[in-house]
């Protein structure tokens, strides 16, 4: 089996489906598998996140992610508890059909699969198209190729690569049974944390996303796999870890995450502790973003989160960023002010991400906008 290696990229064989990418790395030999992966050059490594030791031993058990069944009643109540605490929960019994999921996963994994030189013509990542390993423009790293799209209700994808494979209509045709299903589903959702606030005006705020200016996202992300990690820990101190995507918040109102079986995703609690989400490749993850913690004047907390390598399989993860349009003024809403001062200045959703992207992913991108305490 060839493989071709570059400097700075990720180059792996062509493979027709996800499991027969599975299957041609996890038959190769250690040293082959070492060439299939990153290449990476010397001024690079030295921004690379280094590898990091969690110890495995002797701790309290893990605090369970919050499961929200969305066809149950209480299902408005829960998502404001689980808002309220994590920022963060699972969901199932979503609507999203089955083979909306399985049929854009398939057709990221042979996106992922093609050459390198292929998939660099739907780049570079400015920010949108193909990005190997550069996370935003400010030295970012992590052990991660991804494709990210701007997208609107319309479905009018940007850098949509035009060569993909042999029909890149199928890709396009993927996305947008995909993505459509899932804005549904987070619109859904914001809907029932309305009712949870007891916000009369019910779509107050899944009608951001539904606007035709909505400044939505959608991305991909492959990590591909580290057989090195495999390796006993150091000294017996923990297993070895190498950060895929570093930790940070997502600046939207609303994130709706899905990956394969993979593990790797973690999420900070509010005692900064980190805690490993396990995959379920048929249930969505929901992340509070910043927009929403402003919105709700800092009831619900923007996760902390981030994404480990794995030693033995690869990881695809599917992720829709639900955003207003440019010109919304992010504002606590009126309804949960009532002889409360709000914690945030004013600023609008092109303000704040102008302001992100002169961030690293770890910056708190929230306290530029936070009031002073008047002493």
């Amino acid at each position: 089996m060839c493989f071709r290696v570059q400097s700075n990229t990720i180059s792996f064989p062509a493979a027709k489906t996800q499991r027969d990418h599975y299957q041609q790395t996890s038959k190769l030999l250690p040293q082959e598998q070492n060439r299939a992966m990153v290449v990476v050059s010397n001024p690079a490594m030295q921004h690379l996140s280094p590898y990091i030791l969690s110890p495995n031993a002797g701790l309290p058990a893990q605090p369970q992610i919050p499961l929200i069944d969305l066809s149950q009643p209480d299902a408005k109540h829960l998502i404001v508890k689980a808002c309220e605490e994590f920022g963060f929960f699972k969901v199932v019994n979503h609507g999203v059909p089955l083979e909306f999921i399985s049929h854009l996963e398939s057709e990221a994994v042979s996106f992922f699969s093609l050459p390198q030189t292929e998939k660099e013509k739907a780049g570079p990542a400015g920010p949108f198209g193909y990005g190997n390993k550069n996370i935003g423009r400010n030295g970012d790293v992590g052990w991660v190729e991804y494709l990210l799209l701007k997208t609107d209700p319309r479905f009018n994808f940007h850098k949509l690569p035009s060569g993909f494979g042999k029909n890149p209509e199928k890709f396009r045709s993927a996305l947008k049974d995909y993505i459509s299903a899932v804005r549904k589903m987070a619109c859904e959702i914001l809907e029932l944390i309305a009712d949870g606030l007891k916000i009369q005006q019910r779509n107050v705020l899944s009608k951001l996303l539904m606007d035709e200016q909505s400044d939505s996202v959608f991305r991909l992300n492959h990590y591909p796999p580290r057989p090195e990690l495999n390796e006993a820990p150091v000294n017996g101190g923990g297993e070895r870890n190498l950060i895929g995507f570093g930790e940070h918040t997502d600046p939207q109102i609303i994130s709706v995450l899905r990956s394969n079986n993979t593990s790797g995703l973690q999420i900070s609690t509010r005692d900064g502790s980190w805690i490993s989400v396990p995959p379920d490749q048929t249930s969505f993850f929901i992340n509070v973003g910043d927009s929403l913690q402003v919105m709700t004047n800092g009831r619900f907390k923007s996760v902390k989160h981030r994404v480990l390598a794995n030693g033995s399989k690869s990881r695809v993860s599917m992720i829709y960023f639900g955003g207003p349009p440019l010109s919304e003024k992010i504002v606590p809403l009126p309804s949960l002010m009532k002889g409360k001062e709000s914690l945030y200045k004013e600023f609008t959703w092109f303000e704040y991400k102008k302001s992100a992207y002169n961030t690293r992913l770890s910056d708190n991108r929230l306290a530029h906008f936070q009031r002073i305490a008047a002493s």
